[in-house]
Formats: C-alpha cells, structure tokens, sequence
C-alpha cells in the first residue's frame, strides 16, 4: 500500500500488485528465492509518468466524485505502463542477457532494502490506527487515511491501447529497469545457492507476470528486495514460497481490509523512507568500489547525481549510457605487446617489463588483445605500421613506441589474436590489407590462435586470396616454429640474443 502512493494510485492497487505477480512469477520463474511485487524504484518511475500524462487539476479541493475519477484515470495509466513494459519484455527473448551494462549498473546501484524489524513496522501501524480511530484525527485535524479498502479483486480489463503510442518510452525505461533489477537479484541468490537461472525464461515470466497482472489494474512490479530478503531469512527455498505470501495479501483483500480503514497515509509514507534508507548506506561501499574499480565508481557517482538532479527515470538513463559508453571506451584500448619466449619453456611473455626472454633477429611475434572493429582500426594499423617497419620512417615514425623491438628488418611476423573477440568489416578489411602489404615488403605474415567467428570474417573478407592456410596456425608456439624453420632456410645463421 505504502508503494502504491508512490505510484500515484491508491493504497488498495498496491495489494492487487502484490498478489497476481507473485502467483504467477511462482508458475513461471526460475529464481527459487526471488519474491516480486511493488518495487520502489519502480514505483516512483511510475509515479512521475502518471503524474506527468494525468496531471491533478490546479484548482484543487476536488469533489469526491471529481477525486474518483481522478484516480480511475491513473489506474487505467498506471495498468497501461504495465501492459505497455510486459508486452516490450515477453517479445524481447534472446536480446538481453545477465550481463548487460543496465544488469551491472542495477547490480552496484541497488543494496539490500529492508525492514530492519518488520514486527516493528506492524506494530507502528496498528498504534496509529488505534490513535486515529480514537481521537478522530482524519475528521477534527483532516488527516489522510486509507480509507475503505474494497474486498475481493477488480473486473478483468484491457487498458486503454490508445495510450500506448505517449507511454512507450516510458515503459521500455521501465522494463529495462525490471529486467536489470530482477536479473541481478536473481543471480546473487542463485550464486550464493549454487544453481542456474533461464534468463530467458526469467524475462518471460516477468514480461507475462506484467502482462496479466495489468488486466486487474495493477501497476508494474518486478523483484523486490525486501520481500525476498525477508523470504530467505525466513526459509524459504522454492518458488512454492510465493504462494504462503499470496495467502497473506488475499487474507487482507477478502477479511482484514477493513482494520485498515484509519491508518494514516503519512505512516505509509514512513515506512517508504524506512525501507529505502537502506539505499543511502550504499554510500558506506564507495571507498571500496574506488578500489576495486574506478570505472565503476564513476557509473555509481553519474547514475546518483543524475538521479537527485533531474528524475529517476533520466538519471536511471543517463546512468545506462555512461556505463555503456565506458565500455565502448574500454574496447578503444588498443593493446599490442611484442613477445619473446621465456628461459627454459616453450611460452611466449611480452618483452616489457619481463626478464631473461629470447628473441630471434627477423622474427616479430605480436599480441594484438583488442576488438578490431571500425574503432579501433586506425590504431592496429599505426601500430602494426611501427613494429613492422612499414611506414614511411620505419620504426622511428614513433617516438612515444615500445623500445622493445629489435632494430633489425623483420622478414617473419607471428601475429597472436587470441585476444580478439569479435572483428567488423572494417577491420577484417585492414587484416587483408597488413596481409597484401607484407607480402609486397617480403614479410612473411602468419596468423596464430584465431577465434573461429573472427576467422570466418576475415575469410569472407578475402583474407585466404592473401595467403594460404598453411599460414594459419593454432597456437603461438606452432607458428613460432613455423617461422624459425623458415628463418633457417632463407636466411644465415641465426643468433639469438637475451633481452
């Protein structure tokens, strides 16, 4: 009830959403610990959109009638955002995965939201029932209070499909935020128990447990922190859980509602801030997450300023974008080490910052360990260009290089892409370059530790009209030896120097 403010609609739409999605979340889910329902982030993203598309009158003092029309009205656009974030998450199995940077950023954003002591709570609620009822507060001082909560369920109804068009940013925010929030509660629990969550599966649950659940004017749910916290403290371990809690909230819709009738909206607002203080202690793990990762920190500390500034809504967006556009900077980091076998092994180290590594006079053998996409192309082939001694200047084009390269002209190049995960067009098109121009300077271009998709790219890109498959090797070692035979044969005697 107490969410169901935050979503702008009344005490009673919270119940409904704390029934129908955990009964369904239970035949469908895969996360045995995971309890769903009203979720406060959520409900304050619903909140802002219903206030923003049903807006309260500016005149105020409305007539009880005129209130009850109001109300009706957010329902019917709360039930829309959540038939509008079901129908975007049951249609998109197979796109997002655990590991999307919205799953990361929710992961470090979230702790956990609890009810220090719920029975607490309870007994908060129940005074000041009792302190309402007695001294008539709602009547002789005005205060708000639930009022009759209806028993039973309400009529099934489609929401109003003409309001899908305005809501659909709205609800691809949310369901992003539903999926990132579940995924990251569900694997936590099921690391920490030791089993396997069907991502796709988890999303159509929770796409069919919104779905549905909107056709009763429920307001969009997802996993919820308290809840399922509270249900792991309590034992449960199966999704058969769900069901005991389902019985507590249809005991209140069908007998206990009345009991409810002179609590005061203000204690539901108290206990909105007592379980999300618990939000506020995350600033207490700053100092270590500034240690273990910089990069992630700065996602926290964007994410959070853009929420307190702007709404929750765009700063949950905004957090999304920095955090992927930190990625898309990570892959820009071009990383290409010169290597050289180590002292009494067959393993190649790189040069830098490494001891007693032999290297063979004519032989460069290089770890390329970066996406090559279009990105990142002009950078392997400058640095390819100053290895190689391809560019104008040879290797003193590059004043800032490595100074772990021998001087003499290469005549063989290993090159080790075992660090290349994935590669475009562009850059298969820049491999096939480096290939046709090695073989006009009389290098001998061999290819090591290949994926297979990158492989299969490079290939389609012409690749194999440049050279032959016997120039594709299977690990650095085979290609190294490869390329010391060919040393033996076409050049004098070889010598090796200690690095």
């Amino acid at each position: 009830m107490a969410f169901a403010l935050l979503a702008s609609v009344p005490p009673v739409f919270g119940l409904y959403t704390s029934f129908l999605p955990v009964l369904i979340y239970s035949l469908l889910g895969t996360g045995r610990h995971l309890s769903t329902g009203t979720f406060a982030v959520l409900s304050l993203m619903t909140g802002s959109a219903v206030e923003r598309l049903v807006p309260e009158p500016l005149a105020g003092n409305l007539s009880a009638v005129e209130r009850e029309q109001l109300d009706a009205q957010r329902v019917g656009t709360a039930a829309a955002l959540a038939f509008g974030s079901g129908a975007l998450m049951a249609s998109s199995r197979d796109t997002l995965t655990f590991q999307s940077p919205a799953s990361t950023l929710f992961h470090y954003l979230q702790g956990p939201q609890l009810l220090p002591y719920p029975h607490l709570a309870l007994s908060q609620v129940l005074l000041a029932s009792v302190l309402c009822f007695t001294s008539s507060l709602d009547t002789r001082y005005n205060v708000q209070i639930v009022g009759l909560l209806p028993g039973g369920f309400p009529q099934p109804l489609l929401p109003n499909l003409a309001e899908l068009p305005g809501i659909l940013a709205d609800s691809l925010s949310i369901a992003l935020v539903t999926f990132a929030v579940s995924a990251s509660l569900a694997s936590i629990y099921a690391d920490k128990y030791s089993y396997t969550i069907d991502s796709n599966q988890e999303l159509l649950a929770h796409g069919v447990s919104n779905l549905i659940s909107s056709l009763f004017s429920c307001f969009p749910n997802s996993a919820t922190l308290a809840t399922t916290s509270l249900l792991v403290d309590a034992g449960g371990n199966t999704q058969l859980a769900g069901f005991f809690s389902c019985a507590v909230v249809l005991s209140v819709l069908l007998w206990l509602g009345p009991f409810f009738y002179y609590l005061p909206k203000a204690v539901l607002a108290c206990i909105n801030i007592s379980s999300m203080r618990q939000m506020f202690f995350q600033m207490q793990e700053l100092p270590q997450l500034w240690r273990i990762s910089r990069m992630d920190f700065a996602v926290w500390m964007v994410t959070w300023v853009a929420v307190v500034t702007l709404s929750v809504d765009l700063g949950l967006a905004l957090g999304v974008i920095f955090s992927m556009m930190t990625v898309v900077c990570r892959t820009q980091r071009v990383q290409c080490l010169a290597l050289g076998l180590a002292e009494g092994t067959e393993l190649y180290r790189p040069l830098r910052g490494s001891h007693k590594l032999l290297q063979v006079p004519g032989l460069c053998i290089l770890s390329y360990a970066t996406p090559l996409y279009f990105g990142t192309r002009g950078q392997f082939r400058h640095i390819l260009e100053w290895h190689l001694g391809l560019g104008e200047g040879g290797k003193t084009s590059k004043p800032d290089g490595p100074p772990d390269t021998v001087a003499e002209p290469v005549r063989v190049v290993v090159l080790d892409f075992s660090g290349v995960t994935f590669a475009d067009a562009a850059g298969a098109r820049e491999v096939v370059q480096l290939a046709s121009r090695c073989r006009e300077a009389g290098i001998h271009f061999l290819l090591a530790q290949c994926h297979a998709s990158v492989l299969g790219t490079l290939t389609r890109a012409g690749l194999l009209d440049r050279m032959t498959p016997e120039q594709l090797f299977v690990s650095v070692q085979d290609a190294a030896a490869h390329a010391l035979e060919r040393l033996e044969l076409t050049g004098p005697k070889i010598c090796t120097v200690w690095v």
